[in-house]
């Protein structure tokens, strides 16, 4: 198995945000959104969302803001706050979020999901894609996402898996980023290497005093973590 390589644990250039807004991720954001709303419905195939309407969200890392922007597109009444702590990926997402015509329903706030603001209990549902592998000890932003959810609250997170070897991640850039630039490219691979097991996550898990198997592999580059929290 591959180590674990850290890489910066803010994206926070202009190259890189602008990078990452332009890549093409509207296959899986939708992917992602389909599998929430199926979660939100106990893992049931959601033929109708609404009581997602009614509730907070909080959406963890959220880079641009495309995914809360293709949620709030389908979820009419859906309000979600959408934090992250780098300056020019919340620039370019408030430009996305008021875009897209949803700044009533989408707040952007520059937060430290390491030391939330917010209080115990305060979210519906916790939400979050490709953050974890940003951040150096993961248990930290795993137990505050657990500590702002609200009891029975639904968490769902998703992020890369590290591959066994080197093999694997050049097979995975290719199929994945072989179309984007050198820049998209080499931020791929050095998150693939950065990223957790899905073993890792599942001890991350445990620690934390939740399920272990609240976790699995969903793709072949992608763990999820799912599940409604009833913490004692």
């Amino acid at each position: 198995m591959l180590p674990r390589t850290l890489e910066p644990e803010l994206m926070d250039s202009v190259e890189d945000a602008v990078g990452y807004d332009r890549m093409d991720h509207s296959a899986v954001n939708r992917v992602f959104v389909d599998d929430l709303l199926a979660a939100w419905d106990n893992g049931q195939p959601a033929a109708d969302p609404q009581p997602l309407a009614a509730c907070r969200l909080l959406d963890v890392g959220t880079g641009t803001a495309q995914i809360p922007v293709e949620l709030a597109g389908r979820v009419t009444g859906c309000r979600v706050v959408a934090i992250d702590l780098a300056g020019e990926m919340l620039r370019l997402a408030r430009r996305n979020v008021s875009t897209a015509g949803f700044d009533d329903r989408i707040t952007v706030e520059h937060v430290d999901a390491k030391a939330m603001p917010f209080a115990d209990d305060h979210f519906d549902g916790v939400i979050s894609n490709s953050i974890v592998h940003h951040i150096p000890k993961p248990a930290v932003v795993l137990d505050e996402m657990i500590r702002v959810l609200a009891a029975g609250g639904l968490l769902f997170v998703r992020d890369l898996s590290r591959p066994p070897d080197l093999d694997t991640v050049n097979r995975l850039v290719d199929a994945y980023a072989g179309d984007e630039t050198a820049h998209a490219q080499q931020m791929f691979r050095q998150s693939l290497h950065a990223a957790l097991t899905v073993e890792e996550v599942s001890q991350l898990l445990g620690e934390a005093g939740l399920p272990a198997n609240l976790v699995r592999q969903t793709t072949d580059r992608h763990w999820t973590i799912s599940g409604r929290c009833d913490r004692q």
